[in-house]
């Protein structure tokens, strides 16, 4: 495993990919440094070059060129949580579903507190928006990253109307 720190708005994200290149983890700054990303993911060996993609569209993304990510992904996790962050990947960009809404299109309309747990391992954050699940009455719930990583990345988003031409594009 390679690993990237790629600065950001929100802080140092570690994104690792595997030797095929295909992204493994998006890890969030949560009030960590450089070196505790680095430990806290394993201590993988440090980039040759493998994450240079990630970091180009993660660049565009807070840029606000980029709507979606074109990158190949390998997430580990149990097949529901696999599931899950399957469908996070339909909330289109700017818009958000709650827990709720989120169980109801896996068919599984009971079963909201067990998405929010699966949503709360998605290890590639952005990339995989969880960021973009919220509470059943509008509010701002739970994210890894934090209330304040997540009200900056929605915000970052709603900025972006779809109308714009330049929205999806990277330069």
């Amino acid at each position: 495993m390679k690993a990237t720190v790629i600065e950001s708005p929100i802080g140092p994200l570690l994104s690792c990919v595997d030797h095929r290149g295909r992204l493994l983890r998006l890890d969030l700054p949560k009030g960590r440094t450089v070196a505790e990303l680095i430990r806290d993911a394993g201590s993988p060996d440090c980039d040759d070059g493998a994450g240079r993609h990630v970091a180009r569209q993660i660049d565009q993304y807070f840029a606000g060129r980029l709507t979606a990510f074109d990158l190949e992904m390998q997430p580990e996790g149990t097949p529901f949580q696999m599931s899950v962050w399957s469908m996070l990947a339909h909330i289109p960009y700017g818009e958000t579903w709650s827990y709720g809404e989120l169980a109801r299109r896996l068919h599984r309309a009971g079963a909201a507190r067990a998405v929010g747990r699966a949503n709360g391992a998605n290890p590639i954050a952005i990339v995989i928006p969880c960021h973009r699940v919220i509470g059943s009455n509008g509010t701002l719930t739970g994210y890894g990253g934090g209330l304040a990583t997540k009200r900056r990345l929605l915000e970052l988003e709603s900025a972006r109307g779809e109308n714009d031409p330049a929205a999806g594009q990277v330069a």
